[in-house]
């Protein structure tokens, strides 16, 4: 196990995972299974940590617009699932306008809305829309969708922001000598996630935030 951490990764992979050795060690059958935590452990006891990437955002204090915004999204990820009002969560991206187009007409046609959860930037508004289709299209979109912006400061609220985070710790956190290269790894890494049908296990509550982020409730005076 110490010669394969300390080997380059597999392709479409910055470093080694838990889950990626582990499942690299029964490939190898070396042995018949191995959990995670067992792997972890072992690991730690050499003081070999591959997985570990520190990061932290520190988000205003006292902030009512960011608490307020950060509940609404917090509301929307409770909801129980909905084929006729699925939840997408969006990141920045070249084309807004197009992309919504794609979002109502190609993959969702069938959704009475569409729940969308994003950054609040400037080029992530309705307007975009006006700006590249006929008014009518562009209103014919606008009713298919429910838009939620995360607060400023609270990216981390967006499940896209927390998979590109993974894409960057597991792929990206490297030298790419070209865009083939780069695109090449890309597809190697999404098609293994895709594979694998890896999901976001979201437990952060509104109760949680009122407890752990009190700090950013303003304070009422009675």
């Amino acid at each position: 196990m110490i010669a394969l951490v300390c080997s380059q990764p597999e392709e479409g992979q910055e470093r080694w995972t838990l889950q990626l050795l582990a499942d690299k060690l029964v490939q190898l059958q070396i042995v018949e299974s191995i959990s995670r935590e067992t792997v972890r452990q072992v690991l730690e006891h050499n003081e070999l940590k591959p997985w570990l990437n520190k990061q932290w955002c520190i988000p205003p204090k006292s902030n009512a617009e960011f608490v307020c915004q950060m509940e609404e999204v917090l509301s929307v990820y409770i909801r129980p699932y909905d084929e006729r009002r699925p939840q997408v969560c969006l990141d920045e991206m070249v084309d807004f306008a197009r992309f919504i187009r794609d979002l109502v007409d190609v993959y969702y046609p069938m959704a009475e809305k569409l729940v969308l959860v994003m950054d609040n930037l400037n080029t992530h508004t309705l307007a975009a829309l006006y700006e590249v289709f006929a008014p009518a299209q562009a209103r014919r979109l606008i009713e298919k969708l429910e838009l939620h912006y995360t607060p400023k400061h609270g990216s981390w609220l967006n499940m896209a922001e927390i998979e590109f985070s993974v894409l960057t710790r597991q792929c990206l956190d490297r030298r790419i000598g070209s865009r083939t290269e780069l695109e090449r790894e890309v597809a190697a890494w999404q098609a293994k996630r895709n594979e694998q049908a890896v999901g976001i296990n979201w437990r952060f509550t509104t109760t949680d935030a009122r407890i752990k982020l009190k700090h950013l409730y303003p304070s009422i005076a009675d």
